[in-house]
């Protein structure tokens, strides 16, 4: 096929060495590489390896070349975050080019005739969907099984389904990351816009949702239904795992073609995997009843902690898992950096990392575990409501705004709690530590993505715990 492939970044790489590999011809749009992208040997190894590779790579095409790609491709692939309203895209919709997502071509690949490659397994969500990654590849594992994760927490979907192309043929091929029996993907409202029947995982998970990406997606709804398209295509006897406490995630399992298990936190439910009162304590239990973890054994005990321990059991389980393992695995989880994570303490005051919280839903659910908090919100709103937050305001004692959202964030507190603006996260650090007492939490939660002042949200959390840290050692 003649394929056009969006953007050259890690997921552009993995399609270039897996589509070339297989005889299609492929053109490479890479349309806004500075000169620091361009000087940044990562970047400039990609550009070569990928023409040694007989990809053809353009750099910044203006309007008219870029139609003229598109008019030649009979499949567009775009990387994850390209924007719908990309001129590729838009383009190839109004010309009838198809358009897939990586994830997509990955399960075809992996599926295509004569291969038995590992089983998927894909979880979404608003938030969340590192963690029950992690916990459920952690479960596997624990049970033996030779598992992998993959998608947008580490290796793209196409190196962990695909075998990768022969080294002995291409020196630059990917490392080779073993051969694991199941890939557990977490995957973006972004790549599962544009999937088709081939993305058919035999087991999937909706966490949650709540508004994010909306100057992606434009609207809830279109949101919501993207992460539908995780259980979309699946069979009758593949498992769709789905968080029975939002009502929109259970009206949307109501549509599942496949098999369905609630899971819920409320300590109400009656059926599925559940919090219940045990005459030890809370435990967490299955469907049938069968305890699985008191909750005094884990590390994190917030509600948002308990539904991910929740979900992630319910889909390891029906892998195949031994219950004991799954136990293991939850007792043994101490956390992901940049996930209420504690950076410090000082004179009294707790410092916790949240960079992750990077919609209002996330806040809310960070701030939700705790009392007499310090705030720190703001950075680069991606289309989001945060008036939202304004619930939070009982838990609250004060409000840093930082980043380019930091009038937004003084605009919703305004009148509730204290709330002043910080130029620097040094600042942002120093004015939280002179509103506190001892007792209190400073809380890194900034319902809003980091590109304003960081490339990541990792970064962003890193920046604040060094600025924690130089404010103990000065104070020292």
């Amino acid at each position: 096929m003649r394929v056009l492939v969006l953007g050259l970044g890690m997921t552009g790489d993995a399609l270039v060495r897996h589509l070339t590999a297989r005889g299609d011809a492929v053109v490479v749009v890479d349309d806004g590489p500075t000169a620091a992208s361009k000087a940044d040997p990562d970047y400039s190894t990609r550009v070569a390896a990928a023409r040694d590779r007989g990809a053809t790579v353009w750099e910044a095409p203006t309007p008219e070349e870029l139609r003229a790609l598109v008019a030649d491709a009979e499949l567009v692939v775009p990387s994850p975050g390209i924007s719908p309203r990309h001129p590729a895209l838009s383009g190839a919709r109004a010309a009838d080019v198809a358009v897939r997502s990586e994830i997509d071509l990955a399960a075809e690949l992996a599926g295509g005739a004569g291969r038995s490659g590992p089983t998927l397994v894909a979880v979404t969500g608003t938030n969340g969907k590192t963690t029950v990654t992690t916990l459920a590849t952690a479960m596997l594992e624990a049970d033996g099984r030779r598992a992998l994760a993959a998608g947008n927490i580490g290796h793209p979907l196409i190196d962990a389904l695909d075998p990768a192309p022969d080294p002995a043929q291409d020196a630059d091929a990917a490392p080779e990351i073993g051969a694991p029996e199941f890939v557990v993907a977490e995957v973006s409202s972004f790549q599962l816009t544009a999937t088709t029947d081939a993305f058919a995982p035999r087991a999937a998970a909706l966490l949650n949702l709540g508004d994010d990406h909306l100057d992606w997606h434009r609207t809830f709804d279109a949101y919501a239904r993207a992460k539908a398209q995780i259980f979309a295509h699946q069979g009758p006897d593949d498992l769709l795992v789905f968080n029975a406490d939002d009502p929109v995630v259970a009206g949307l399992a109501a549509e599942a073609p496949g098999r369905t298990v609630a899971f819920s936190v409320t300590g109400g439910a009656a059926t599925g995997y559940r919090l219940v009162d045990a005459a030890t304590g809370p435990s967490l239990v299955a469907p049938d009843g069968t305890e699985l973890v008191p909750v005094r054994a884990l590390a994190h005990h917030a509600p948002h902690d308990l539904a991910n321990a929740l979900a992630a059991a319910a889909l390891a389980l029906d892998l195949g898992v031994d219950p004991a393992a799954v136990s293991r695995a939850l007792t043994g989880f101490r956390g992901l950096p940049h996930r209420m994570q504690q950076v410090g303490s000082h004179h009294g005051v707790h410092y916790i990392d949240d960079s992750k919280a990077t919609n209002p839903h996330a806040t809310i659910a960070a701030v939700g575990g705790l009392e007499d908090v310090i705030l720190l919100a703001g950075g680069a709103n991606k289309g989001l409501d945060l008036t939202q937050l304004r619930v939070l305001e009982p838990r609250l004692r004060a409000v840093i705004a930082i980043g380019d959202a930091a009038a937004e964030i003084v605009e919703v507190f305004a009148g509730l709690v204290p709330v002043a603006p910080a130029a620097s996260m040094d600042e942002a650090v120093v004015r939280a530590a002179e509103a506190a007492r001892p007792g209190d939490t400073v809380l890194l939660a900034p319902a809003c993505a980091s590109f304003d002042w960081y490339p990541s949200y990792a970064a962003r959390g890193d920046d604040f715990a060094r600025a924690v840290r130089e404010l103990v050692e000065v104070d020292r």
